[in-house]
């Protein structure tokens, strides 16, 4: 896997990733893995909504993603990329292209959209081949803290970098029968029982730490982690179980 954590996760994912929060149902989030690296595709809609936003379709996830939207009756209104790892961008440039969409990253990262190889090193070649890559026609740089209202769902930036220098999470809330439920959509940066390598171009494993302590520690326990590879866990969890942040409560280790 290109953005894969530090340790082992099975590479087959034979089910679909889906949290129903419940309530109202008022937020409806799906996805699956995709493609050799067995990225997730997460869908989100608001309840009873025509419309969703697509976070990181990579590799072989446009098929299945339309399929999905179509028997969903659901129209995309915009792609979030979590960063510009070809695994997770992959299908991006159709995606976009097929329903007239926008694409959102982090300008740190952007160029991988059209050079992937430049981000992730020479042996990726051999995989690519002859194939060619393109930005989607409209492409939106996100910045830290951004807020950003889509599909009826609002979003915020945190900008996290260490796995790549334009690496984001994409904060986001339902309500749910307890009150709002706190999502985290942390793509490489966090994973149930690890964090995101940093030995691509770009990584730097010690920002990787600092990002994770400032910027994700601190949110609320019950925050549900949907990462970009692997199951789910919750902040909480990986706080007090995840070996990779061990001593990460120290103030000094949080400064970016």
């Amino acid at each position: 896997m290109l953005g894969g954590p530090d340790e082992n996760l099975p590479t087959k994912l034979a089910r679909y990733f889906g949290l129903c929060l419940l309530g109202a149902i008022v937020l409806l989030v799906t996805g699956f893995p995709a493609g050799m690296f067995q990225t997730n595709c997460y869908i989100l809609a608001q309840d009873d909504a025509s419309e969703c936003v697509v976070v990181d379709p990579g590799q072989d996830a446009a098929d299945p993603l339309v399929d999905f939207l179509t028997r969903s009756s659901l129209t995309p209104t915009a792609v979030l990329l979590t960063h510009g790892h070809l695994d997770h961008t992959w299908s991006v440039e159709p995606v976009c292209s097929k329903y007239g969409i926008p694409a959102y990253i982090a300008p740190e990262d952007r160029y991988m959209l059209a050079d992937p190889i430049k981000g992730t090193g020479p042996t990726l070649a051999a995989v690519l081949g002859d194939l060619e890559f393109h930005e989607p026609d409209e492409v939106i740089e996100l910045a830290h803290e951004q807020r950003l209202s889509l599909a009826g769902i609002d979003f915020t930036v945190v900008h996290t970098p260490g796995h790549t220098q334009g690496s984001v999470v994409f904060l986001a809330e339902a309500d749910g029968p307890d009150g709002n439920v706190p999502l985290a959509l942390t793509g490489d940066t966090l994973f149930a029982g690890s964090i995101g390598r940093t030995d691509l171009p770009g990584g730097d494993h010690d920002q990787l730490l600092r990002s994770i302590a400032s910027r994700l520690l601190p949110l609320r326990d019950e925050t549900v982690v949907l990462p970009g590879h692997g199951g789910q866990s919750s902040i909480g969890q990986e706080r007090g179980s995840n070996p990779f942040l061990v001593g990460l409560g120290d103030p000094e280790q949080g400064k970016l």
